[in-house]
């Protein structure tokens, strides 16, 4: 009884991940507080720049159950950046929020940050949110976990994400570094 338990656990797991059937197009949209970018990149995933209060509670309305911020620590504690606590922003709303720090000298890409990204997203109930600033270390983000966790190969992650907001980081070499290419 053991073994089978575990065993549909890990069926689970694989089964979480498999359900998000990415898109081959981002469909961009447009949501009001939304710095630079939004789109649709799955049937339940967005990914965005950052969000104000107000934005927050639109996506709720939208469906929006998680939110994964990829902003480092230092951009989310200065007010001036960002005017208003997001945590606590998405407790008031039951939205769950994941904070994995991206970008800075403390918090470079890494295949443990992708697999906690992949794990917020084969975790979550209802609907997504991915986002950094404006949708760049996202987007990077994003791609990464196509070519790692859903199998579409580095050229097709690629194009994705320059239909969305990817930065000039050389992303290939980054796919080739830090996801582990076999």
């Amino acid at each position: 009884m053991r073994i089978s338990a575990l065993v549909l656990c890990c069926l689970f797991a694989v089964t979480s991940v498999a359900e998000i059937k990415p898109y081959d197009t981002p469909q961009r949209g447009e949501l009001s507080g939304v710095q630079d970018f939004f789109a649709q990149v799955a049937p339940r995933v967005w990914v965005s720049g950052q969000p104000n209060a107000a934005a927050f509670t639109e996506l709720k309305n939208m469906g929006v159950a998680t939110v994964i911020n990829l902003r480092t620590s230092q951009e989310m504690d200065n007010r001036q950046v960002v005017p208003f606590d997001e945590a606590q922003t998405l407790a008031e709303l039951g939205i769950d929020y994941v904070h994995i720090p991206q970008g800075g000298p403390d918090t470079p890409y890494s295949p443990a940050a992708l697999q906690q990204v992949a794990d917020a997203l084969g975790s979550a109930e209802g609907n997504l949110l991915l986002h950094c600033t404006v949708a760049w270390r996202a987007s990077h983000m994003w791609a990464a976990y196509l070519v790692a966790h859903q199998g579409v190969s580095v050229d097709d992650a690629v194009a994705i994400g320059k239909q969305m907001n990817m930065g000039g980081y050389p992303f290939a070499e980054f796919l080739e570094r830090e996801v582990s290419l076999r």
